[in-house]
């Protein structure tokens, strides 16, 4: 399993009635990558992961696979319970999913050996590919990410911390003591905020929320960087991806809020979200709705 390009996180759609949408959910999968995403990222953080029973959980992974039809890498998101998470690795394999997006453990602080010990169970129930997600209470160091690249199974390191010099020391260290190919990855909320400080640790891969309302600029940006158009990189940190957090940030849960808001906007219903999120004040759809302008006339 190989990835490349902007990878898209596609919410999970919910009708008036609070239940899984699943027509409107096919339909924001296919046009993603018929947009041209480089892989899809069903049931993880934008798509309410922690939202969903574990029934759900398998018919967003298997719509999803369904629609993207083979032709790019579909993974899903794991994590929480330990059990829990085995289950989502034996259910999503089943419903067709590429590989996993291991999130962390279920509120409980651990030490490093421990979250590989974690990882470890968890790979053991599938034959699937599997990124681990340094985020939140998951926290791994240098030596314990070199331990994960033992797991057959695990290729990769996303990472949602933000701790630059822990980062570079992990790629370091992993990329000195493994013997084959270890994918890492910029999963920063809003990640185009960081990815030039990323790729300057060698990390170039990032996930990409905006992708799921605004493939247009997410990919003019995607496109900017690896071109060296450094002028047209700043205008769209400045003009959009900085005043884009800033909203973000007025509400604890807007990095889902919104991205849903931004969706609807775009023509696409797909409902509120669970609680304990909330959904975003009509004030802020409302700056939100300038901003797409904003952005859209930056990449013309």
């Amino acid at each position: 399993m190989r990835l490349d390009g902007v990878l898209f996180f596609p919410v999970t759609p919910f009708d008036s009635g609070g239940e899984l949408a699943g027509d409107v959910l096919a339909r924001h999968v296919a046009r993603g990558v018929a947009d041209g995403a480089g892989g899809v990222f069903a049931a993880c953080g934008t798509g309410e992961f922690n939202a969903l029973g574990i029934d759900e959980y398998e018919r967003v992974v298997r719509i999803s696979a369904e629609s993207a039809g083979g032709r790019v890498p579909v993974l899903s998101g794991a994590g929480g319970p330990l059990p829990y998470a085995r289950e989502c690795a034996r259910r999503a394999a089943a419903a067709g999913a590429d590989g996993l997006l291991l999130l962390p453990p279920y509120l409980v602080s651990a030490p490093a050996e421990g979250l590989v010990r974690y990882v470890r169970e968890v790979a053991a129930a599938t034959d699937l590919p599997i990124i681990v997600y340094q985020r939140a209470n998951a926290r791994f160091t240098p030596a314990a990410a070199v331990a994960l690249t033992e797991i057959a199974n695990v290729v990769g390191f996303k990472d949602g911390l933000g701790d630059v010099d822990l980062m570079q020391r992990i790629v370091l260290a992993v990329r000195e003591a493994a013997g084959r190919e270890f994918t890492f990855f910029n999963g920063l909320p809003t990640a185009e905020m960081t990815v030039p400080a990323y790729r300057g640790i060698g990390v170039n891969l990032y996930s990409s929320a905006v992708f799921c309302f605004l493939p247009e600029v997410a990919l003019a940006f995607h496109k900017a960087v690896n071109a060296g158009d450094d002028d047209l990189v700043h205008r769209l940190l400045s003009r959009f991806y900085r005043p884009l957090v800033e909203l973000r940030d007025l509400v604890p849960g807007y990095a889902v809020s919104l991205i849903k808001a931004g969706v609807a906007l775009r023509g696409l219903d797909a409902g509120g979200v669970r609680p304990p999120l909330v959904d975003a004040a009509p004030e802020h759809v409302a700056r939100l709705e300038k901003l797409i302008a904003a952005g859209l006339d930056v990449v013309g």
